[in-house]
């Protein structure tokens, strides 16, 4: 099997949605299913996204971003190396098809965003939720380091457990 991370093109969008659903009826993810799945792949802060490609299919995807509004894995990383929460860019809405699983996509677009970031001169960073543990298995395996877990308040009804995460 032959793979490539290149950058997403809107073309994408709608295989992408279609990889996030079904990573979503099997692992969860997103935790809370976006009411616009294409918007929420598409947000207007993105410093990259990419795709990668199994035999000639969207397999899997990464986008970078600048830290946002709830992102805590910035703002530790800079309290932690003494400087500011925005040399940090947050690696996010990375998923990989459960049929390309086993073949090193993951790995690729973690090692793609990684790249970008350091390019741009920012430090990459992310926050996961707890209870994904293989997406917590990935990270450690690439050598990421935790910086805390924390709990979130998502919404009046919902806290959740983060790993905050810098590579």
């Amino acid at each position: 099997m032959r793979s490539r991370v290149r950058p997403r093109t809107d073309d994408d969008v709608r295989a992408c949605v279609r990889v996030l659903a079904e990573v979503h009826r099997r692992d969860g993810y997103p935790v809370n299913w976006p009411a616009r799945p294409g918007e929420w792949l598409t947000r207007a802060s993105a410093l990259g996204d990419w795709v990668a490609d199994l035999d000639g299919r969207v397999a899997g995807h990464v986008g970078l971003t600048r830290g946002g509004e709830g992102d805590l894995a910035p703002v530790l990383w800079g309290e932690r190396n003494g400087t500011s929460a925005e040399r940090a860019a947050v690696v996010g809405r990375l998923f990989v098809a459960p049929w390309a699983r086993r073949h090193g996509i993951g790995a690729l677009l973690m090692g793609r965003a990684v790249e970008e970031a350091r390019h741009s001169g920012l430090h990459p960073v992310l926050d996961v939720v707890a209870s994904d543990t293989a997406a917590a298995a990935l990270y450690e395996r690439l050598g990421w380091t935790r910086l805390a877990t924390v709990e979130q308040r998502w919404s009046a009804s919902q806290v959740v457990t983060v790993h905050c995460y810098s590579a």
